[in-house]
């Protein structure tokens, strides 16, 4: 006969919306190590096993709700188990199971992503030690290097999966929750980005939304600057994007946020430029540069990696080809000679700013040469960004390139 216990396991990973192999994958996320199966699940929602209070953590944590409260009604199973009574104290338990079922029922909806499960686990505090604590902050570093190089689709699973387990160790944090805070809003705002580059919005913003809540458990203010300024490209309107980067300035003054001022500043001339705003695009833009002169993006925060010097040639060529500056030839001369032949996905977005800002500035024949480059590009990485800057090129082609522009809006599509 069914046992509370195992009722309560089933109806968790239900309210979670999952398959007991999908149930399996996300506590194994959480693990860090492909131990659990389908099987295994089914076993324990058939009161054919229960798990170990260290599984019982995992699980927990995967559902988002409370390990004590968890531990508590697996132990009461044991005893059952043990007793050969599968019923026995359900009517003395019966109002503790509601509650941790009702306390569950709007945290397991969101625990169903990984935001969800990291925004309960800021709520608690514990024990991991230091080696652990270096480990995880060293791998979410690495994922921001990575990022340079693999393609969202490539990297979505690996960053959440990280997530997930940093997430794990915050309730055992102790006096290394603000380290964990801080490397679990590195990793959350990356999934994000990630999560944008591949169109889903809304997941995205949702990651922006725990990054900020990791920045105030903190107290770290250039990690709500990471996330204002990825969710700025998506931004609902013009002044929203200009009101989530001044917001991100004032989070990233002060030493050792040099690069990140740099990336921010660009961003905010860019959006003032898009809405025509030259003065403070151009003023923004000198800040911009007059930061990195002063920036090393490869010894700062790890998610700065990206903001090397053709990240910032690029930003210059978006706030110039918006507004026809004469500057914009000698910086386009500067951004082909650093891009060399080997393109990362941000040499992508930079080949189509310089594409895009060629055309606007009027010069035709070398803009329609650079979109060709964008296109071949583009196509071998495909990212939200090089989509976006193929509809805009598309939109500034002479009519004697229609087939290029058509290529370009499909791919955009």
């Amino acid at each position: 006969m069914p046992d509370p216990f195992a009722d309560l396991l089933l109806r968790l990973r239900q309210d979670s919306g999952r398959t007991q192999e999908e149930q399996a994958e996300a506590i194994n996320a959480v693990s860090g190590r492909d131990t659990l199966t389908r099987r295994e699940i089914s076993r324990y929602e058939n009161f054919e096993n229960i798990p170990t209070n260290h599984t019982i953590g995992h699980i927990a944590a995967a559902c988002g709700v409370p390990f004590e409260e968890l531990q508590r009604e697996a132990k009461a199973a044991r005893v059952r188990k043990r007793e050969g009574h599968a019923n026995a104290g359900e009517d003395q338990d019966a109002v503790k199971r509601r509650t941790l079922l009702g306390g569950a029922a709007i945290s397991v909806s969101a625990a169903a992503e990984p935001w969800g499960r990291l925004a309960f686990a800021l709520s608690k505090g514990s024990k991991i030690d230091s080696p652990s604590t270096v480990a995880l902050i060293d791998r979410a570093a690495e994922l921001h290097v990575q990022e340079l190089n693999l393609s969202a689709r490539r990297l979505q699973s690996t960053v959440e999966s990280h997530l997930d387990a940093i997430t794990a160790a915050l309730p055992r944090a102790g006096e290394h929750e603000r380290a964990l805070a801080i490397a679990a809003g590195e990793t959350a705002a990356l999934a994000g980005w990630v999560a944008w580059d591949l169109g889903e919005h809304d997941r995205a913003d949702a990651y922006y939304r725990v990054t900020s809540q990791c920045a105030a458990t903190a107290g770290h203010p250039p990690l709500r600057a990471l996330a204002l300024t990825y969710a700025s490209y998506g931004a609902s309107s013009p002044k929203a994007k200009l009101e989530f980067l001044s917001q991100a300035a004032n989070d990233v003054r002060g030493h050792g946020n040099a690069t990140a001022a740099a990336w921010v500043l660009g961003r905010h001339a860019e959006e003032a430029a898009a809405v025509g705003n030259e003065t403070g695009a151009l003023r923004a833009l000198e800040r911009a540069r007059f930061a990195y002169d002063f920036a090393d993006h490869t010894s700062e925060q790890a998610w700065v990696r990206f903001v090397t010097p053709y990240r910032m040639d690029s930003l210059a060529l978006s706030v110039y080809g918006q507004l026809g500056r004469p500057e914009l030839t000698a910086t386009a001369d500067t951004a082909v000679g650093r891009l060399g032949d080997e393109l990362s996905d941000g040499g992508v977005v930079v080949l189509g700013d310089l594409a895009s800002a060629l055309l606007r500035g009027g010069d035709v024949d070398q803009g329609v040469y650079v979109s060709r480059q964008f296109a071949a590009a583009a196509q071998a990485k495909p990212n939200t960004m090089g989509k976006e800057r193929a509809a805009n090129i598309a939109a500034s082609l002479p009519d004697s390139e229609r087939e290029l522009g058509l290529h370009l809006r499909q791919f955009a599509s």
